[in-house]
C-alpha cells in the first residue's frame, strides 16, 4: 500500500506575483498549482492508494472561488482516477466564527466519491485499492468550543489555562484513538498540530505564544505505523519508529524558506511474516527558488556599481526565474554613486527582484574652514583621504585618477 503525505497547501499566497497575460491569474497562485499538478501527476501515474493531505489549503479562511475552483479540479483529478483523497482540516481551513463552514467541507456535503473530509477528531476507516487503511485524525483544535465549554461550566480560563486544557484534551484524544486501533491493518495519524521542539519557517511570524503543542513522546506513539503532520512549513522528520513526519509546504512562500527543499512523501506499507513494516522517502520537487544576493561596498570604490553587477554576472543562472532580494551596505558617500538603473537591468531574468540599502550614515566631518580657499582640489581631496583614513597605497591611486580627470578638465 502506498501513501502520499502532504500538507500546507496555502492556495492565495500571492507575495511576489504578478498577473499572469495568459489566464489573468496571479503568477504566485500559477506557482501553487503547478507543483499540486507535479503531485497529482505522480499520484496518477504511479498509481497510490491514498493521497493524504494534512491541512490548510488556502491561506485565507475565505478563499476566492478561483482559488476553490482550482483545488476542486485537483481533487477531482485523483477522484476520477480512483485514488481516494483524505482531507484534514487545519487552522486556515476553519471560519472565523462557529456555525460557518470550513473551505474544504464542500466536499463532504456534496458526498463526492473517494473523498474524505476529517474535520472531527476520531478514526476514518479508509478502503484502498491494497485493502483497508485505518486514519486517526486529529484536525486543528477549536479554540473557541473549548472555551464555550469552560464557561458553560462556570469556568473563566486565562489565555495559559486554556492553552494547557486543549493541550491535555488533545493527549487524551490521541491515546483514545490509538488504543481504539486494530492493530492488523495498518495505521496512520493524521494530525494539523505544532509539536514541541518542532522547527519553523516562514510560518514563525504569525504563531502566538500560547498556541498549543503536543509533546512528541504523546504523538510517537507504537500504534501508528506512520503519524503525517502538517502545520510547520518546514520538512522534518522527528522520529524513526515510528516515523513522525512533517511534509513541509509544497512550494516556498517566503524568504524564510529559501533553503528548504519542497515537495511531498511516499509512505509503503508492506507485511513480511505477518508483520507489517513502513518504508517511506521525501519525493522533492523544484518549485519556484528564492535568492538573498548581499554586497558590502566600501568607501573609496571608484565605481560600486561595476562592483555589484560584477556579483550579478557571477550568478546570473542562479537569478534566472528566481525571487530575488539584493540587500546592498554601503556608508553614505557611495550611495549617490550607485547607478539603480543598470543594477536593475542585471536583474531583469529574475522572477521578481527587490533592492534593499542599508545607508550607513557618518557625522559629517569638513575641512577647516580657514584653509578651504587657499587648497588645490587636489591638496583638498589628498587632506580628506587622510581623515577617512584611506591607506596609503588607495590614497596614492585615488590621487592619480583624479590628477588624470583635472588634467582632462584643464585641457
Amino acid at each position: 500500500m502506498r501513501i502520499i503525505h502532504f500538507a500546507d497547501l496555502h492556495l492565495g499566497v500571492e507575495v511576489y506575483g504578478r498577473p499572469d497575460a495568459a489566464t489573468g491569474l496571479d503568477t504566485r497562485l500559477l506557482d501553487f498549482l503547478a507543483a499540486f499538478d507535479k503531485l497529482t501527476d505522480y499520484a496518477v501515474a504511479e498509481k497510490v492508494d491514498l493521497v493524504l493531505f494534512c491541512g490548510d489549503a488556502f491561506k485565507s479562511r475565505d478563499p476566492s472561488q478561483t482559488q476553490q475552483r482550482e483545488f476542486a479540479r485537483r481533487i477531482r483529478r485523483l477522484a476520477d482516477a480512483g485514488i481516494p483523497v483524505f482531507l484534514l482540516t487545519g487552522n486556515h481551513d476553519l471560519p472565523a466564527t462557529s456555525g460557518r463552514a470550513t473551505s474544504t467541507e464542500i466536499y463532504d456535503t456534496l458526498r463526492i466519491p473517494n473523498v474524505t473530509v476529517a474535520a472531527q477528531a476520531k478514526v476514518y476507516k479508509i478502503e484502498t485499492a491494497s485493502g483497508s487503511l485505518q486514519v486517526a485524525a486529529l484536525p486543528w483544535p477549536r479554540k473557541g468550543s473549548v472555551e464555550s465549554k469552560a464557561q458553560a461550566e462556570g469556568q473563566s480560563l486565562s489565555p495559559d489555562e486554556l492553552k494547557a486544557k486543549i493541550e491535555a484534551g488533545l493527549t487524551a484524544k490521541i491515546r483514545q484513538m490509538a488504543d481504539s486501533l486494530d492493530p492488523i491493518v495498518p495505521s496512520i495519524l493524521a494530525a494539523h498540530i505544532w509539536v514541541d521542539g518542532a522547527a519553523t519557517a516562514s510560518e514563525r511570524k504569525y504563531i502566538l505564544g500560547t498556541e498549543p503543542t503536543v509533546m512528541l513522546s504523546n504523538i510517537a506513539l507504537p500504534t501508528f505505523d506512520y503519524v503525517a503532520l502538517g502545520h510547520l512549513h518546514k520538512r522534518q522528520e522527528l522520529a524513526r519508529n515510528p516515523p513522525v513526519i512533517y511534509s513541509g509546504s509544497l512550494e516556498r512562500l517566503d524568504f524564510g524558506e529559501e533553503r528548504d527543499d519542497k515537495g511531498f512523501y511516499v509512505i509503503e506499507f508492506t507485511k513480511d511474516s505477518g508483520r507489517k513494516h513502513t518504508d517511506y522517502h521525501f519525493h522533492k520537487l523544484n518549485g519556484r527558488r528564492f535568492l538573498t544576493l548581499e554586497k558590502t561596498l566600501y568607501e573609496g570604490e571608484l565605481d560600486p556599481t561595476s562592483s555589484v553587477l560584477k556579483m550579478l554576472t557571477d550568478r546570473s543562472d542562479d537569478i534566472a526565474g528566481a525571487v530575488v532580494q539584493l540587500k546592498l551596505k554601503m556608508p553614505e558617500p557611495v550611495a549617490p554613486l550607485l547607478r539603480e538603473a543598470e543594477i536593475k537591468n542585471a536583474l531583469k531574468d529574475a522572477y521578481y527582484f527587490a533592492i534593499a540599502r542599508e545607508v550607513e550614515r557618518q557625522a559629517r566631518n569638513r575641512l577647516r574652514a580657514e584653509h578651504d580657499e587657499s587648497l588645490t582640489p587636489l591638496q583638498a581631496l589628498d587632506r580628506y583621504l587622510a581623515m577617512k583614513g584611506v591607506s596609503e597605497a588607495r590614497k596614492k591611486e585615488l590621487m592619480s585618477k583624479a590628477a588624470e580627470l583635472m588634467a582632462e578638465v584643464e585641457l
